[in-house]
C-alpha cells in the first residue's frame, strides 16, 4: 500500500526517502513475472536484486560523520568516538567527487560551485580549527575536492586522445603534482587527501580488482602513510592494536552499496549539502564561543566570591 496525497502524488517526504535506498518490490517483481503487470523495465537478476545506497544517501551520511568529526573537534573532545566515525567522512566526499566528474552535465558550473563554497567556508574552517579569522597554515577540505577534480578532467582530456603513453604519463605526473601541492597548499588531508581522490578515480567500477584496488590503497594511504593513534583491542586472549584512522576503510561499505542511482535530487538538496559545510561549521564556532564565555564567567563569579571570603 503506498501513500500518496488526494492528488495522487506521493507525499515530498516519502519521496525523499524512497530516493535516498531503494528496497525491491517483491510483490510487485513477482506479479511482473506471472504477468498480472505490464512493465517496460527490465526484470533483474537476484544477484541485483539488492538494497543499493543512492548518491544523495551518501551524501548524507557523509555529512552526519563529518558533523561528529567536528563536535569532537570543538564541543565534545573527550568522545574520541566520535572522531573515531568521523574518519569514514572523507572518504565517501572523495568518492562522490569522482563520481560527480562523470555524471555532472557542466563540469565548469560544478568546479565553480566547489571554488566558491572553498572561498566561502575558509573563514568558518579558520575560526573553528584555528581560532582565528585567518589560520594560513590549514585549508579547507573543498580545497582538497576541487584540486582532485581538475587532476582526474586533465587525466580523462588526455585519456580521450587514446594514445596509451601517454595517459600514463600524464597520470603520474598528474598524481605526483597533485599529492605535492596538496601538501604545500596544506589543504585538509593534505597530499594523502588529493591522492585518495585519484585512487577512487583509478580504480573506478565494481570488478573485484577494482574493489581489492581501492582496499589496499585506501590501507596503504591511511595506515601506512598517515598512521596515527592506536588503540589496545583483546579479543579471545588475543592482542592486537587498530589505527584510528585505518577505520576510514569502513567507508567502503556504503560506498560499494552504491550502484549509480542518483536518488533524490533537486536544487534546494543540492544547494543544502554545499552550505551544510560552512554554516555548520559557524554555528560550531558561535556555540563553542558562547560556552567559552559562559564558563568564565562562572570561574569570574567563584573566583570573586572566594576573594570575598
Amino acid at each position: 500500500m503506498k501513500c500518496c496525497s488526494p492528488g495522487g502524488k506521493k507525499l515530498p517526504g516519502l519521496q525523499f526517502l524512497e530516493g535516498v535506498v531503494r528496497i525491491p518490490d517483491k510483490a510487485t517483481e513477482f506479479r511482473q513475472r506471472r504477468g498480472m503487470i505490464m512493465s517496460t523495465k527490465p526484470i533483474r537478476s537476484t544477484a541485483a536484486n539488492c538494497i543499493d545506497m543512492s548518491a544523495a544517501a551518501l551524501h548524507i551520511i557523509a555529512m552526519a560523520l563529518m558533523l561528529m568529526d567536528h563536535l569532537w573537534a570543538t564541543l565534545l573532545p573527550a568522545q574520541d568516538w566520535l572522531t573515531c566515525a568521523g574518519r569514514l567522512a572523507f572518504p565517501i566526499f572523495a568518492f562522490m567527487t569522482v563520481e560527480g566528474y562523470f555524471h555532472t552535465r557542466n563540469l565548469k558550473r560544478y568546479a565553480l560551485r566547489l571554488l566558491l563554497f572553498a572561498l566561502l567556508s575558509e573563514v568558518p574552517f579558520d575560526l573553528m580549527y584555528g581560532g582565528t579569522w585567518f589560520y594560513p597554515v590549514h585549508q579547507n577540505v573543498i580545497w582538497t575536492l576541487l584540486l582532485g577534480l581538475l587532476g582526474i578532467h586533465l587525466m580523462e582530456t588526455v585519456r580521450k586522445k587514446k594514445k596509451t603513453w601517454l595517459y600514463l604519463l600524464t597520470a603520474l605526473l598528474v598524481v605526483l603534482i597533485g599529492t605535492v601541492l596538496g601538501t604545500l597548499s596544506m589543504v585538509d588531508y593534505y597530499g594523502t587527501g588529493v591522492l585518495t581522490i585519484f585512487i577512487f578515480y583509478f580504480f573506478r567500477g565494481r570488478k573485484w580488482w577494482c574493489l581489492a584496488g581501492q582496499l589496499l590503497a585506501l590501507y596503504w594511504v591511511n595506515v601506512q602513510l598517515l598512521g596515527g593513534l592506536l588503540y589496545p583491542v583483546h579479543i579471545f586472549g588475543m592482542e592486537f592494536e587498530i589505527c584510528q584512522q585505518g577505520l576510514a576503510l569502513l567507508a567502503l561499505l556504503p560506498i560499494w552499496l552504491y550502484r549509480g542511482r542518483q536518488g533524490y535530487h533537486s536544487k534546494p538538496f543540492q544547494y543544502l549539502c554545499y552550505v551544510f559545510y560552512p554554516v555548520h561549521m559557524l554555528l560550531l564556532v558561535v556555540v563553542l564561543l558562547q560556552y567559552s564565555t559562559s564558563f568564565f564567567r562562572v570561574l569570574a563569579k567563584l573566583w570573586t566570591l572566594l576573594w570575598k571570603e
